[in-house]
């Protein structure tokens, strides 16, 4: 027995020893560390459809201006609601990295790429169906149906690139190498911004250049990232993993998909949503659709800026909750929202001095140009009302509390609807009332579900 105890600590010590380490102390250095790069990499991102506005812009044509951003509504719904691939990649990885370490973090991202792989297959093989149904759906008629279509036919074909990437930055992202996604997100916009100035201006390819310059860059991309992650010891743990064939059978594969599955529906719930703004924009003309266009995107990228704060919730949370660490938890929820709130500010003063300049650069017509700007109010209201929102998205994906993300979604979609019906009288200014009032709401119920699900997740010592 004696024989048998100290061999059972000398097991126990091993694990010890080779179990990550985690600083406890909490190190607010590390939210900047991360929310940085992610806010830069995440503006860069942006870019693609701010930039493609701004090409299609150049051209003076109202039609071929809401036809992008029909199409980047319509890939909104067919690739972006998949970022549930990042973002429950990058949870998980965060977690593995305090419980078991590199090798578990390969298994995760090879059962990712298993699962975006498999998800782009599905997709093209319903091309035909899908994208015929979503240009209708989001309200594209006349000439910009014929420009959204050349556009989306081409686009479409980049959905493995898209489908890998996901998982792989989600992967990067899960480690914190926040300066290497930052570098490979930027050669990517700007390859494809670049293409694009060349395809439509110079080489007058008209809306179909820039479908084009989203295919060459998407798969470029995935070329440079593939290489940078797929080496040294990555290469040979991701080896070991596909050697392991149980790691991509349904028993393992469960609760990956499981986490993923509420991402997805709470992902796919939310982009509907957001598309409803397109068609209920095109209700109201093309000059209504344009104008709403150059705000959306507006809107995306103080999302995106914002969602760097995300990311560093995502990550730290989630070493945090694999860690066991509540105290550090909730510490670093309330030290993510105060920063991520002066944030806020500066954006929103941001565009309290310079949102009429700002939009007018985008627009097609005066016209168009009027109707943004009498929105503009908007664009310093909605990073207040949406900061909470983003950074707690970031606390429940690195706790893997998807499902409370998806409850919160469908409640707050059901206050949007209700909204917009009420709104509908007062014009333009009740779709973005409307709007702004959803990601408020959305930040109510999710602070209710974490004020109760904190309590069981990290119980207090007795």
């Amino acid at each position: 027995m004696t024989g048998q105890s100290a061999r059972t600590r000398q097991g126990a010590d091993t694990i010890a020893r080779t179990r990550p380490q985690l600083d406890t102390r909490l190190d607010t250095r590390a939210i900047w560390a991360i929310a940085i790069p992610a806010m830069l990499t995440n503006v860069a991102t942006a870019l693609i459809g701010i930039g493609d506005i701004w090409i299609v812009g150049r051209l003076g044509d109202v039609a071929a201006q809401g036809a992008v951003d029909i199409g980047a509504r319509l890939f909104a719904v067919l690739f972006t609601v998949m970022n549930f691939l990042k973002t429950g990649t990058t949870g998980l990885v965060a977690q593995d990295g305090t419980r078991s370490g590199a090798a578990e973090q390969a298994t995760t991202l090879l059962r990712g790429l298993a699962i975006g792989l498999a998800i782009a297959l599905v997709l093209l093989a319903m091309k035909p169906v899908l994208l015929a149904f979503a240009l209708h759906a989001l309200g594209a008629q006349g000439d910009v149906l014929v420009a959204a279509r050349t556009y989306a036919e081409i686009r479409y074909w980049t959905a493995p690139a898209v489908m890998l990437n996901l998982a792989l930055v989600g992967f990067l992202v899960g480690q914190r190498r926040m300066t290497a996604v930052l570098v490979f997100e930027v050669t990517y916009n700007l390859l494809n911004v670049g293409l694009g100035l060349w395809f439509v201006l110079d080489l007058q390819w008209g809306i179909a250049g820039i479908g084009w310059s989203s295919f060459i860059a998407e798969y470029a991309k995935l070329a440079l990232v593939g290489l940078f992650v797929f080496r040294g010891d990555m290469l040979r743990h991701v080896r070991d993993a596909v050697t392991q064939r149980a790691v991509l059978r349904w028993a393992a594969l469960k609760p990956f998909l499981s986490v993923n599955r509420d991402l997805f529906l709470r992902t796919l719930v939310l982009t509907v949503a957001l598309a409803s703004l397109t068609r209920l924009s095109a209700e109201r003309g093309d000059v209504v659709l344009a104008a709403n266009g150059i705000l959306y995107q507006m809107f995306i990228l103080t999302a995106l800026l914002l969602d760097g704060f995300e990311n560093a919730a995502q990550v730290l949370n989630g070493e945090r909750f694999g860690a066991k660490d509540g105290r550090g938890f909730a510490g670093y929820v309330r030290a993510i929202l105060s920063r991520g709130m002066g944030m806020a500010a500066i954006v929103a003063l941001g565009f309290a001095l310079f949102a009429d300049p700002l939009l007018a650069s985008f627009a097609a017509t005066p016209a168009v140009a009027q109707e943004a700007s009498a929105m503009a109010v908007w664009l310093v209201v909605i990073p207040f009302a949406g900061l909470a929102g983003f950074v707690l998205d970031g606390v429940f994906v690195g706790a893997s509390w998807t499902r409370g993300l998806l409850l919160t979604m469908l409640g707050s979609v059901l206050v949007f609807v209700a909204s917009l019906y009420l709104t509908w009288p007062i014009g333009n200014h009740g779709l973005w009332l409307s709007f702004t009032l959803f990601l408020a709401v959305r930040a109510g119920f999710q602070l209710a579900y974490l004020s109760r699900r904190f309590p069981q997740a990290f119980p207090a010592p007795r």
